[in-house]
Formats: C-alpha cells, structure tokens, sequence
C-alpha cells in the first residue's frame, strides 16, 4: 500500500508539472519535501542495501533456531570398492600383507538433538553395512538397528545456553536498526532536499537580479544620454550587470550538480526534469518529554543492545572460569547390534550394545595463565558495565534535548518567515527608488544582500525543523504526529513468517 501510494503521488506530480513543460515537450515532476523522502525509502539505493542487511539478519536467525530443532540426516558410502594389498595384524604381534578385492556399502540414518539448558547432544541412529570379498567369495552385513547416544559436557562452557540468551538480543536489534536506518535516510533526503532547494532559490534569486540589473541599464542608458547621471554610477550599474551574469552562471552549474546528485540518492532517471516546492506546512505540535523517552526505550535498538552487552560481558566471565578447571566430558550409547549373513537376519535375535566413556582433562601447571584470563574477563566485565550505564545516560540526554530543540523552532521559524517577508518587500521598495533616482546603487545593492540572506536564512531555518522533525521520529521510532509506533515491511522478506 505505501509504495502504491508513492507511484500514485508521482504521476500526479508528472501530470502537474507537465503543462509547465510544455514548451520543452519534457514532463517536469514538481516535487515536495514528503515526495522526495518517500522516493528516498522506497527506490534508493541505500534503502535496498538496509533490505538486503536486514534479509541477512532474518536468515542468520532463521539459522540459528534450526540448530535446536530435530535434524535428520541419512549418510553413506555407497560404493566403497578396493583391490590390492593391505597390512593384517596377526595373533603373535606381527604383519602379514594379503591381497584384497572387496567392496563395502554402507548407510546410516540418524536423528541429532541438542538441548541448550544442558549442553547435551542426543542422538538416535540405525546402520547397515554390506561387505563382500571377491578374493574369498563370500558377503555378510552388520548393522545397529537401533542405539541411543548421549554426549553431557561436565564443568564446561556452555555456548549452546549463552547463544539463547544473546541471539534474540541481536534478532530484536536488526529488526529496530531496519526501521531507525530508514529514518536515517528520511534525514538524509531531508538534507538534500534543502540543498537542492537552497540552490535552486540562488538560481532564481539570480535569473530575477540580473533581469532588474537589465533593466536598471537600460534607464541608466536613457538617463547617461540626458546626463542625469554620472559616468561613474553608470558604469558601476553596467558592472552589476555582469556581476548578475557571472552570478547566475555559477547557480546554473551548482544546480546542475546539486540536480544529478539528488536524483542518484533518490534514484529517478537523471533525464527526468524537476523542481523543488517550498515545504510550507509544518506539522507543529509539541511533544511529551517523557513520551519520546519511554518510546525512544521500548523502540529503539539501544536498549536491546544494553542488555546484551551486559550478558555477553557475563558470558565471557563464565567461560574465562570454566575454562580454568576441571573439564570433562561423559559419552554413552546404548542399542543393539548384529551380523548376518542377509539383511532380515541383522534385525533378527540382536544383541545388546552398551559404552560408557569419562575424559578428562585437568590443568596442573599453567604459570598463572587461568587466574589472569579470570581477571582480565573481570575487569571487561566492569568496564562494559560502566560503559553501558554510561551510554544509556547519553542516549536519554540526547532525546531530551531533541525534544526541547524541538519545542524552540516554531518561534525561530515565525521571526525568519517575516524577516524574509520584509527584506523582500524592501527591496522591492529599493529598486523603484533606484530606478526613480531617488537612492544610489550602493544603496540598492545592500537592500539586495539583505533580500537574499533573508530569504536563505528562512530556508535554513526551514531545513532546521524538518531535520529536527525527522531526527526526533528517528531518535524514538515514533510518529507523533499520528501517536503510532512507526513500522516499515521489508519487500525482500514479503510472506515469509518472521518469529
């Protein structure tokens, strides 16, 4: 629906810009600050590598869950022939070589499951193997039809336990990253956006100064000829004029640059002609202090990433400790078994199979190396304690903040849209009393700078609160304008079960 909704948008700029364009036989796509950000988050090229990023994530998780489930797995060697001579060991303790020619097969199903509380691997498995010997002239085959094995670390680290614990963690914050990357490129488009449009009102700015410096020539050409003015005011209005050339030559090349870089971020054909409209209609609402930082907690990526920090810190403390004493690891099987001269007889009258295996391993002399790897992973572990209240502190500061900034820009956008209102309506005053003889060129070339700098200054000022304005919905992933959480699918992952 949203990216319906953006081509909608589109056409409907291409269908108004097309009566302006006319004359070139070119359709011109009249922009808005919303359509350049929705372009950016559906067709950029740095949403497509978040896509991507995030499709990576959702399969490592995927991954992951997999290796605790059930998995069977059938196995084999089918055949497994050989010809030659081979090394037997006789009763007495020495080697006679004999030739061999046989061939062997082989197949094994088996069924692997871990339990991560634990650490143990189980595992249920059935074979059958088939051996003949053509030197002989004889086949059997022997199989397990069934045994049950278990595999119990003693003592030891248990990854499969700290991987359940630090996975989701890592799952949750590739999730809100997906949607605070989008934001960020919300931001990003913001900013140029205003580059664009700052360029663009230079180019405008410029194509209007040097039409008034023609016509200022053109009276002062019919003034010099009655002498009402001097040589040298006439040739400082000549010079203005060619300061207006040379001015809008130069916005002409910056716009052209400005205009390839921001079709290649939000990714339209370059061949595709644009304009930038004013984005007059601030959304100016204020904002709950303690709402933006209870959403910033609950949707933001940080808080997931504190409390895996702290357990990972956690984590390597344990195995730093397990590593340095006792381990040991308890293998046992139990089934049956069988040899026979034909396959059904392998399943018939089996015997019992049983092992039973301890190993251990126990350091003796290390030179202080175990108590050194505890105190080191202690010592991390503090920091990363300390960092992180550290960095929890900064990133509610930092909401704060962006929400009192926030609440500051309706004045400051009040004063720059009237100063830009007066410095405009003066000049306009100014190059009437220019033209009429009343003031100097001096004079109308500084109510000029002042037209222009007001009028970037309410640009900038515009710029301010629209980044402001993203910054906060990326800060807390939350749309106050709506009171909703914000949310965006993934095209890549489109009907796959996200759990």
């Amino acid at each position: 629906m949203k990216l319906k909704r953006i081509w909608l948008l589109v056409i409907f700029c291409l269908v108004v810009g097309y009566g302006k364009a006319q004359g070139s036989n070119k359709l011109k796509l009249r922009l808005s600050l919303q359509n350049v950000v929705d372009l950016a988050i559906t067709q950029s090229s740095s949403v497509k590598y978040q896509q991507n990023k995030y499709e990576n994530y959702y399969w490592r998780w995927k991954n992951f869950q997999a290796q605790f489930r059930p998995q069977l797995v059938l196995s084999g060697d089918l055949p497994n022939y050989k010809k030659g001579t081979t090394a037997a060991p006789q009763s007495d303790g020495s080697v006679r070589y004999r030739e061999v020619d046989y061939i062997e097969s082989s197949a094994k199903l088996a069924v692997n499951q871990s339990i991560p509380q634990l650490g143990t691997h189980i595992y249920v498995k059935s074979t059958l193997e088939r051996y003949q010997d053509f030197e002989h002239n004889f086949t059997n085959f022997q199989g397990d039809p069934f045994v049950i094995g278990v595999t119990q670390p003693i003592f030891a680290y248990n990854w499969m336990k700290w991987s359940k614990k630090t996975e989701p963690l890592i799952y949750t914050e590739a999730q809100k990253y997906f949607i605070e990357s989008i934001e960020e490129i919300s931001m990003r488009a913001t900013t140029r956006f205003f580059q664009y449009l700052t360029v663009q009102t230079n180019y405008k700015l410029a194509e209007n100064n040097l039409n008034n410096s023609k016509d200022n020539l053109k009276i002062a050409e019919t003034k010099i000829k009655l002498g009402i003015i001097s040589e040298n005011d006439y040739s400082r209005i000549k010079l203005s004029v060619l300061t207006a050339q040379k001015s809008l030559s130069q916005a002409n090349m910056d716009l052209k640059n400005a205009d390839f870089e921001l079709k290649k971020y939000i990714g339209l054909e370059q061949e595709t002609e644009i304009e930038l409209v004013m984005p007059l209609n601030m959304i100016l609402f204020k904002v709950d202090a303690e709402k933006a930082l209870e959403e910033a907690l609950a949707n933001r990526k940080e808080s997931s990433q504190y409390k895996r920090r702290l357990i990972e810190a956690d984590r390597d403390l344990t195995r730093a400790k397990r590593n340095n004493g006792l381990a040991a690891t308890l293998r046992g099987t139990y089934g049956t078994t069988n040899i026979s001269n034909d396959i059904p007889g392998v399943y018939e009258n089996t015997i019992d199979e049983q092992s039973l295996r301890l190993s251990l391993a126990i350091p003796i002399l290390d030179w202080g190396k175990s108590t050194s790897n505890v105190k080191l992973a202690e010592s991390k572990r503090d920091l990363v304690l300390f960092d992180v209240q550290q960095d929890r502190e900064n990133f509610e500061r930092n909401v704060i903040v962006q929400v009192e900034q926030f609440g500051l820009l309706k004045e400051q956008l009040e004063i720059a849209q009237e100063a830009d209102k007066v410095a405009g309506n003066g000049y306009q005053i100014a190059l009437k009393k220019f033209q009429n003889g009343e003031i100097s060129i001096t004079d109308l070339n500084i109510s000029l700078s002042e037209r222009d700098k007001a009028k970037r200054d309410y640009i900038k000022s515009l710029h301010t609160y629209w980044y402001s304005y993203y910054r906060l919905r990326e800060l807390t992933l939350y749309d106050f304008e709506k009171n909703q959480k914000i949310m965006y699918g993934n095209p890549l992952l489109a009907g796959l079960k996200d759990d």
